[in-house]
């Protein structure tokens, strides 16, 4: 019998899509975002989608829907606590207990405390045990009665997903699985057998216009370099619009990113995007095109899931 799957945060569901791979049931998604909940219930058609406030959602509706599941996996945002936000609370913990977004991983502690899951899995960026951040969450996980908890740090490429990303998964159980990439997959291998862009197959690879200034200023950009820079968090800058190298790992693929292909004049399609995040090319994603770039920068690359489910099975 297939073990149940509850996630929070759902976004599109790469997170899901890695532990239904590994065997996993998805019973319910859950997340506020209209546009990434419909393509959640697009590529998880057995599951219930739920198009709801985290911090609205009463566990007992969770548990009346789904019954009590084996896990519970999600990834509530990481805009209050990444180094890329220049608008980051600078009190670590204010970012937890102040910031209202912030305070979305409380959510996930209370309904995780209330279901009572055998495994969850919570993912974020470094930055969410910062200072005193870490020593906080893991009280709040044994307030709800869980003693021990992990906080697993992995790189998403030692697990052969062809982008640099680094994250976070606070866990009841140890999650340290082996590098299985001897080497980095290449943004070129990622790339190299897909079709010309606004072909009937794959969806979502329709790359955005550009004016002819735009045309200009993207074919000057030398691989590595990036058209614009903002600042983050205590003035650091921060890389945009760069033209990927084809021989090596792309950079971190976040919501926001927009890279430019390697060889040609153009924005990444999201469909590309994808690819550098381990999507397959049957994974579609809906709503309007920003969205579609924020559901893929935001999600857990399917590969590095994937791997995380196979350890997480072992517990169960």
């Amino acid at each position: 019998m297939k073990k149940s799957l509850f996630d929070l945060f759902s976004g599109a569901g790469g997170f899901a899509l890695g532990f239904e791979r590994s065997g996993f049931e998805s019973v319910i998604g859950v997340d506020n975002d209209r546009a990434a909940i419909r393509s959640y219930a697009a590529n998880h058609k057995k599951a219930l989608a739920l198009n709801e406030d985290i911090s609205k959602l009463s566990s007992r509706v969770l548990e009346r829907l789904g019954g009590t599941p084996d896990v519970i996996i999600g990834s509530p945002p990481c805009e209050p606590y990444t180094a890329a936000n220049p608008k980051r609370e600078i009190n670590p913990l204010d970012r937890l207990y102040k910031d209202p977004i912030g305070r979305l991983v409380l959510h996930f502690i209370r309904i995780v405390g209330d279901l009572k899951p055998k495994v969850f899995v919570m993912e974020n960026v470094k930055g969410l045990i910062e200072g005193e951040l870490k020593r906080a969450i893991a009280n709040e996980f044994k307030r709800v009665g869980y003693e021990k908890v992990y906080f697993n740090v992995l790189r998403a490429e030692d697990y052969c997903v062809p982008s640099h990303r680094v994250r976070v998964f606070v866990s009841n159980v140890p999650i340290k699985p082996k590098p299985i990439c001897k080497r980095p997959v290449t943004v070129e291998e990622a790339l190299k057998d897909l079709p010309q862009p606004n072909r009937e197959w794959p969806p979502n690879h329709e790359p955005p216009s550009l004016s002819t200034k735009q045309l200009k200023r993207i074919a000057k950009i030398k691989w590595g370099g990036a058209l614009i820079h903002y600042r983050g968090s205590g003035g650091r800058l921060y890389p945009n619009m760069v033209r990927l190298h084809p021989k090596k790992l792309a950079p971190t693929v976040l919501g926001s990113s927009r890279f430019i292909h390697p060889y040609e004049n153009r924005i990444l399609t999201v469909r590309e995007q994808a690819r550098l995040m381990s999507y397959p090319d049957n994974f579609i994603f809906l709503g309007g095109r920003d969205s579609q770039y924020n559901q893929v920068g935001e999600s857990v690359p399917p590969l590095l899931a994937e791997v995380i489910a196979n350890v997480v099975r072992e517990h169960l």
